[in-house]
Formats: structure tokens, sequence, C-alpha cells
């Protein structure tokens, strides 16, 4: 059979079997069972017949779907937020790398764009962070601590002030979405301008590594919280923009609870950065290694997080699922 007529019998069931699965209510599961073994016999069909086609990668992420909504209905875990940080949400954020990629693309080019803007116009960094801040920056760079910003508050006040700050500019970045994906795209650019024209500005006043090891202290969270946060953003207007079969209003309604599962994740990066800037940054002159292992040990829990980790449990359930199908 033509994988093109194998998708015109197939396709209505699919779609039905995906709502149900994205519907907010309990499936009978000796009725969902049944549907999964009709699922898998098409998956592997698709296995044999059309390898490395789009219509296997779509079977393998409902039947991906389908095991979780299966195993959650048939038990009910303990430990439901273990669960949904440990396998729940790497297996679904396996099907959202290219969103996030894009995220991380738009963030480095705003970034660039905010460096090369401030190399060759003085007043850019005043334009973008303004004059008071920068003015204040100069001068504790002129007193020898150009960090010191990050040390006048008092901890718990300081604390509570970031993540609620952090908060906001991610849920600014999800939100942005509902204006499509280029709204999305809008706010990770104009943060990574910032952050350009941020971290130009000590270049400029030669005091690159004293500002950067303090900074990314807790700036290695928080700045991946605003591209994991756009990459939510750019999944709610995706929904919006390229609906494919579904009819749009559900597209939008699927994408802005793949989105919102997103944001979920987050949860645990912002009260991570909130505390590290209030309780850790302000001893700027603390050993160097300490502050390295803690910058380093940050960028790697991102990048296993959401970038090696997914890929991990979704070929996991791959191999159980070519297993049951065979």
């Amino acid at each position: 059979m033509r994988e093109a007529a194998f998708v015109k019998q197939n396709k209505e069931k699919w779609i039905a079997f995906e709502r149900a699965l994205d519907a907010n209510v309990k499936i009978n599961p000796d009725h969902l069972s049944d549907l999964y073994i009709h699922l898998t016999n098409d998956l592997a069909y698709a296995q044999t017949y059309y390898k490395n086609s789009n219509t296997l990668k779509y079977l393998n992420s409902l039947a991906s779907q389908a095991h979780q909504k299966i195993y959650i209905n048939k038990k009910e875990s303990k430990n439901t937020i273990v669960d949904f940080f440990k396998t729940d949400f790497p297996l679904f954020f396996s099907s959202y790398q290219k969103e996030f990629l894009y995220a991380i693309i738009a963030f480095f080019v705003a970034i660039f764009i905010g460096t090369i803007s401030t190399i060759y116009d003085d007043s850019f960094v005043r334009l973008i962070l303004g004059d008071g801040y920068v003015n204040m920056t100069l001068e504790n760079i002129a007193k020898g601590n150009p960090t010191a910003v990050y040390q006048d508050a008092g901890q718990g006040g300081m604390f509570l002030g970031i993540t609620i700050n952090n908060i906001r500019v991610g849920m600014l970045c999800f939100a942005f979405g509902l204006l499509t994906s280029l709204g999305a795209i809008y706010i990770i650019l104009s943060n990574g301008i910032m952050v350009g024209a941020f971290f130009t500005m000590f270049y400029k006043e030669g005091v690159t590594f004293d500002a950067w090891r303090v900074i990314m202290l807790h700036g290695t969270i928080e700045l991946s919280i605003i591209v994991v946060c756009g990459a939510a953003g750019i999944i709610l207007g995706n929904g919006i923009l390229f609906p494919g079969t579904y009819e749009r209003k559900y597209s939008f309604v699927k994408s802005a609870k793949a989105g919102l599962k997103v944001m979920v994740s987050t949860i645990p990066l912002f009260i991570i950065a909130g505390f590290i800037e209030g309780f850790i940054t302000r001893y700027a002159f603390m050993p160097a290694i300490v502050n390295w292992l803690i910058v380093i040990a940050s960028a790697a829990l991102i990048v296993w997080y959401y970038g090696i980790y997914p890929r991990i449990v979704k070929n996991k359930y791959e191999q159980i699922y070519r297993a049951e199908a065979a």
C-alpha cells in the first residue's frame, strides 16, 4: 500500500485517538489499551514499509503519548511531580526540540546584534539599559567592584524580587506567542539584544572576566529561562500559524497546553536562579574555582535536561514500542 493511501485510510482514526489523549478526562484503561493495540499495529506496519517517513515519526509520537496515558490511568503514582520531571516532560519535550533550537538561535543572534551595536555606538547601551543604570555601573567599575549592584539589597528581598521578575519575563515570552510565534521571537530578540549590550559594556571598560564570572553565577540559568519560555511561546504561536489537519481552534488549545507544560518545567529554574542571585552572587570575591563550578554545573543542567535527556527518554520508549509491536 502506498504511504498516502495508508495515511488516508487511517488518518481520522489517529486524529480521534490523539484528541482523546489530549482531552482533560479519564479514559477507560481497557478501552484505551484496545486503541493502543490498533495503533501499535499501524506503527509496526509503518516501521516495515515507511522507514524514516513523517508518518512513522508521527505514529511514534502518538504511541509515546498513549503509553503515558495508559500508565497514568492504570497506576496512580504517589510521586506525580517526580514522574512529571523525570519522565513525562522529557518524553513530551523530545517532540519540540526544533522549537527549542529556534529559540536558542534567535537569542544568540540577538546577543550578536546587541554586542556589535554597542561596540560601534557608545550611545546604544544607554538607549537599551538607561542612563541611570549605566552611570551606576560605571561608578562601581571605577570603585573596583563592577558587580556591586548585586550586593546592595537584602538577601531575602532580592531573592523574592528577582524570582518574581524572572517569572514576569518568562510569562511575557510565552504570552507573546498569542501574537503567533513571531511575537515570542520578538521578546527573545529584545532580551538578547539587552544581554549583548550589557556584557559589551563591561568589555569596553576592560572588566569582562570579573563581571562575567559573577553575573553568570545566576545568569546561566536566568538566561536559559528566557530561551525555554521563548520556546514555549513559539510552540503556542505555531499552533495558531500552522494548524495542520486540525481545526485552528483545536490546534490553538493543543499548542497552549503544550506551551504551559514547558512553562511548568521552568518553575524549579525560576527558584534556583532567584536563590543564586539573592544569596550567592553577592559574594563576588569567592574563590574562582567555586564560582566556575557553579557556572559549569548550571550550564550542564540546562543542556542535559532540555537537550540530551529528552532524547534518551524518547529512545528508551521507542525501544519499548518496537518490542510491543513485534
